[in-house]
């Protein structure tokens, strides 16, 4: 039961895409990722997700429009809800993620850049 500084804890990482677990509620994870450019199209089918940006912009993609989602702004993505997260203009963007511990990275889509194992910092 200590205070966790995320803008620290983003600091021990540079690998974007790759999510980092800092922390266990229950059964739910909290996530911190580095992200720069496109994703992956994909979709959670039992699990929402929350996305919090720490720094930067996300522009999160569905299939009919984009939410830009700015610094100090949450997004919950709904289960079975297909999105793509994205940055614009080559801005790395750092997240905070909420969702299930069994949650997969990409879904159901297996990618280059999907990733099994989440380390903790």
């Amino acid at each position: 039961m200590k205070a966790i500084n995320i803008k620290d804890k983003h600091k021990l990482f540079s690998k974007q895409w790759h999510p980092h677990r800092i922390a266990m509620v229950d059964n739910m994870q909290v996530i911190l990722a580095k992200i720069k450019g496109e994703f992956v199209w994909h979709s959670h089918e039992n699990e929402d997700e929350l996305f919090q940006v720490v720094k930067g912009t996300l522009y999160m993609q569905f299939r009919d429009r984009t939410e830009v989602v700015n610094e100090g702004e949450i997004i919950v993505v709904p289960k079975g809800v297909e999105h793509n997260p994205s940055t614009k203009n080559d801005e790395e963007v750092h997240l905070l993620l909420f969702e299930k511990l069994d949650t997969a990275h990409t879904g159901n889509v297996k990618n280059k850049m999907t990733q099994t194992e989440y380390p903790w910092i």
